[in-house]
């Protein structure tokens, strides 16, 4: 599944809007920013990327509270939305998406696998939402994250 269109279509819309982009990636590794950045003369639109794959990383890069790590777990909506104002603030931007979730194999009962939460944080507030993508494994669960997130950019940036 290639995300070349939706991203091109991502960094048309922010700069319309005069917007940069940051991304806080988890489950996804940095797929997110790879896919804007695979185009061509992106470097106007998209500020930076953290991944922070660990939970150590989630609180010393994004300022993720370990009481809510411990309180609701890395897969979490509460914890989606720290990562993607704790990016928005750190980053020259006006918009930015975070995920966190569970690509597999694995998951449990509660946090199965194929679940992702997204966040996705601009000055005018921050939206969380839970996808289950369902059991599709790891390569379809992280690219179904990647246009979701790219997604969730677009339509907040037309």
């Amino acid at each position: 599944m290639t995300t070349e269109p939706l991203a091109t279509q991502v960094l048309t819309a922010c700069r319309a809007r005069r917007w940069r982009i940051a991304t806080a990636e988890s489950c996804s590794g940095g797929l997110i920013t790879a896919a804007l950045t695979d185009i061509a003369g992106s470097s106007d639109v998209v500020d930076r990327g953290f991944v922070t794959y660990s939970n150590l990383a989630k609180m010393q890069m994004l300022g993720v509270l370990p009481e809510t790590l411990s309180q609701h777990g890395a897969v979490s909506e509460d914890v989606a939305r720290e990562m993607a104002l704790g990016a928005l603030a750190r980053a020259d931007a006006n918009v930015a998406v975070a995920v966190t979730g569970i690509a597999g194999p694995g998951g449990s009962e509660f946090k199965p696998e194929g679940r992702v939460c997204f966040g996705l944080a601009t000055t005018d507030g921050c939206v969380t939402e839970t996808v289950d993508f369902g059991a599709l494994g790891r390569a379809e669960v992280r690219a179904a994250t990647v246009a979701r997130a790219l997604t969730l950019i677009l339509r907040a940036a037309s």
